[in-house]
């Protein structure tokens, strides 16, 4: 008795065309810019109310969010994972730091 031949495996699939990885400068600067200016300035992080400054963790988020995105899509990494890939892009970062500007000054 001869056994069945076993399928061929399939090939696997191709993964999704991804973008050219290398700097990305202007999520770059914008990494760099907030982690530079929350260091010399960390009130960048606070809101002030009735002349006292309090910590605004909302604001802090938002900006760390785009400070990560900003550093991890500058230096050229992206994710395989499209969450990642999405949560670390450019578009995110200057998101980050737009929604960051309207809890600030409020526009």
């Amino acid at each position: 008795m001869s056994a069945a031949p076993s399928p061929a495996p399939s090939p696997a699939p191709a993964p999704a065309p991804e973008r050219e990885a290398g700097l990305h400068w202007p999520s770059l600067l914008v990494g760099l810019a907030i982690m530079i200016g929350g260091s010399i300035y960390p009130l960048m992080f606070a809101r002030m109310q009735d002349g006292n400054a309090r910590a605004d963790h909302g604001l802090a988020m938002l900006l760390f969010w785009a400070m990560s995105a900003g550093i991890v899509r500058g230096v050229g990494f992206i994710p395989r994972a499209r969450l990642w890939r999405w949560l670390f892009s450019g578009t995110a970062c200057a998101l980050a730091l737009a929604l960051a500007a309207l809890l600030r000054f409020g526009f």
